[in-house]
Order: C-alpha cells, then structure tokens, then sequence
C-alpha cells in the first residue's frame, strides 16, 4: 500500500527521507567537533532506531497560550534552563488524547519538545527524548516521532540536558526514533 502525504511526497520518499537523515545524523555523531563521541569515535557503535513507522507522524492541532511566559526546566546536573511556552500540540495516539508543550529557545529561537513515554527506561533513553518542531503559522502542526533523538547526557554525563516538563509525560509508547544508545 502506498499513502501519498501532502505535498504529494509517497511512502516510499518519506521513508528514504527519513533514512537519509538518520544517516546524516551518524555520520555527524562519529566525526562532528560537536558531537559528545569527538575523540571517542573508537568507542561509538551508531545510533539504533525504531523501524520508521507513518503512524507517528502525526499532523496535531496547534494551540497558542493565551501569554507565553518563561519556564524553567530541570535538568540532568540540577541547574536549570530557561524557555518559552511556544504552544500546545494536541492530537490522538491510540485512541487517547495527548497534549504537549512545545518550547522556544530563547537564545536562538529554535522550537523543540522534551517528551518522556511508555518506553522511557525500557527501550529508549529514560529521562526522555527530544523533537526539533517548525510552525509556519495557523493552527496545525507536525510532530514526527520518526525523527525523536537522544538529548548528548545520554551519551555522556559531560552533558547538562533539560527534562521533559511533567504535562510532557505521555501515557502511550512511542515506538519510533531513536531507542538507548549502548
């Protein structure tokens, strides 16, 4: 079976798309500067992922807060780091409603969600996982679990990562992006 999303991109190209990111993504991981494996690139084994699933990409109803004010999310070293209440994303997984809190970094801008799941601890990082987001406007919004990520403390403890907020906490599996590094 075949679906066509819009914009007329098929299964098939989505799914290259997201390989090829993933792609991308380790070859980052084993020769950035950036990357918590600099120098360490005998001890990196690659990133593992969940099989790339259409299901999780998910078209969600965007909700604007009525004020965007600052929140402080903890992180893994008990300091704390600051960013703004972007919105909401509201949509349905598995016949349960699900609500969360998209940030914006307030040094660059940047939209992201720290989520934790069902599978947190059991087969993917368990203090959560993180999802770059782009809004253009209106009041829908994509959320592409396929693309989930690891936030470098947990791959390192050099790193000092925020927590998900509590509301981020979902009450289903997400099995897509990426499982614990080992």
């Amino acid at each position: 079976m075949i679906y066509s999303f819009s914009g007329g991109q098929t299964t098939e190209e989505y799914i290259a798309e997201i390989e090829e990111e993933r792609e991308e993504q380790d070859i980052f991981m084993r020769n950035s500067s950036e990357s918590p494996f600099y120098k360490k690139t005998d001890t990196y084994n690659g990133l593992k992922h969940y099989p790339i699933d259409i299901k999780y990409k998910i078209n969600a109803k965007f909700i604007e807060p009525p004020a965007k004010n600052i929140r402080k999310l903890p992180t893994n070293d008990d300091s704390f780091r600051e960013y703004l209440e972007y919105g909401y994303a509201e949509f349905t997984l598995f016949d349960k409603k699900q609500s969360l809190l998209i940030l914006e970094n307030v040094e660059d801008e940047k939209l992201f969600l720290a989520f934790g799941d069902e599978t947190s601890a059991e087969t993917t990082y368990g203090a959560g996982r993180y999802l770059d987001v782009t809004h253009s406007g209106g009041n829908s919004i994509t959320l592409d679990f396929n693309l989930a990520y690891n936030p470098y403390c947990a791959y390192s403890d050099e790193f000092s990562c925020p927590l998900p907020p509590r509301e981020n906490l979902l009450s289903v599996p997400i099995e897509a992006g990426e499982k614990t590094y080992n």
